[in-house]
């Protein structure tokens, strides 16, 4: 027998009611530039934790999109994510960047993750059946709009940690040896919660640095990789607003 949770959430008076399909960016800069595009559009703004959250209403042609974010870390990104789906959040994507720990990807590149190996302490809390794993339906999406854009994109699982700090060359090397390709702060926490709630969850990383390296090779301050960011984050915003609540379906 399931143990009773004291706190559920739940969505407030005078809170919002989400449109289906959104963007969630981890980061403060992403969140920032694409969140001021939404706003020239004529999104409301809204309270949401230590994040932001702004929703265009749709309208004949379209179901609207919501963008929410920042939230780093993996608690603070599960807190984040259970509130939008107790406004209606039913399809996600979340944008962000990774570490990668593979010659196979290099800064700049695209990563769908499939499957998070856990390494925060969030997950789980969340009683699940198999590893926490993306919305293959909308990942295969992805994937499809990437091609179309003529963008390569990559597909495979991540190391969510909660120490960015701690990431030894031994890991680096033993999980690279299990075909795990990238490392985050998120993924695996966020993937939890979405197969939880039965709601759709795939994620879109831009990779930020190079652990597979003898020295460290971080790319996430290059005028290049900034540019790259901005192109594709923002074009899946615009996808979602195109598509509306069809997205991914």
């Amino acid at each position: 027998m399931a143990e009773e949770i004291i706190i559920n959430p739940r969505r407030e008076k005078g809170e919002p009611i989400l449109p289906a399909a959104g963007l969630f960016c981890v980061n403060p800069g992403e969140a920032r530039y694409l969140g001021a595009g939404l706003a020239k559009l004529g999104a409301a703004r809204h309270f949401l934790f230590n994040s932001n959250l702004l929703v265009l209403p749709g309208n004949s042609g379209s179901g609207g999109v919501f963008l929410a974010g920042p939230a780093v870390g993996a608690p603070m990104a599960a807190l984040t994510l259970e509130k939008l789906i107790a406004l209606g959040a039913e399809r996600i994507i979340v944008c962000g960047w990774c570490g990668s720990l593979s010659p196979e990807l290099r800064t700049g590149d695209i990563l769908l993750p499939t499957w998070g190996f856990s390494e925060e302490g969030t997950s789980g809390h969340y009683p699940i059946q198999g590893r926490p794993a993306s919305s293959e339906p909308l990942r295969d999406d992805l994937a499809r709009y990437f091609r179309a854009a003529g963008l390569a994109c990559r597909e495979g699982p991540v190391w969510t940690t909660d120490a960015p700090y701690r990431e030894t060359r031994g890991k680096v090397s033993e999980y690279a040896g299990k075909s795990i390709l990238g490392v985050d702060m998120e993924f695996s926490a966020m993937a939890a919660v979405a197969t939880y709630r039965s709601i759709d969850l795939a994620a879109v990383f831009l990779v930020s640095d190079q652990l597979w390296q003898r020295s460290w090779r971080p790319g996430y301050k290059s005028k290049v990789f900034l540019a790259k960011t901005r192109q594709v984050f923002t074009g899946l915003l615009a996808k979602i607003i195109d598509n509306g609540n069809d997205h991914g379906r």
